[in-house]
């Protein structure tokens, strides 16, 4: 009886082990997509933004307004979303299911036509990310302002 608890302890750890061996290899991917994404937007490559996010991506932004993604390309494009700089702070990620959620702190400086151009913005942002044919994509995002200076 004691070896049998002994093997299914030792089971055990190792499937734990390996949880957090690949939950620690996901993390690092989302810490670089979400960095992908930052420089997508900073840019206007909307290439890469077509790449990162799902189709069906839904987005709560900091102007109160619910956009999907065609409306978010459109505006990149028409300069409504263009920064002069995009710092992003990722305070949490958590794994849930099949999602992965990122919660952090967002410094932007826009610019031309954005609104509030010239004026640095400090805002809380909720990204999730799931996999769609085995390739994680941004699907649903929220930003709320915190600052604007």
């Amino acid at each position: 009886m004691h070896k049998v608890t002994l093997s299914i302890l030792a089971i055990f750890f190792i499937l734990i082990s390996h949880f957090s061996s690949a939950q620690k290899g996901d993390e690092a991917l989302i810490r670089r997509l979400e960095n992908a994404e930052r420089e997508a937007i900073l840019k206007s490559d909307t290439v890469i933004l077509h790449q990162l996010m799902s189709s069906r991506i839904v987005v709560q932004n900091p102007e109160n307004a619910i956009v999907n993604f065609r409306q978010i390309i459109d505006r990149v494009k028409a300069g409504k979303i263009n920064y002069v700089s995009f710092d992003r702070s990722i305070e949490k990620i958590s794994f849930v299911n099949n999602s992965a959620v990122v919660m952090g702190k967002e410094v932007i400086v826009p610019q031309g036509t954005s609104a509030n151009a010239g004026k640095t913005i400090t805002r809380q942002f909720t990204n999730v990310w799931m996999k769609e044919k085995g390739k994680w994509k941004l699907t649903i995002r929220q930003a709320t302002i915190v600052s604007i200076n």
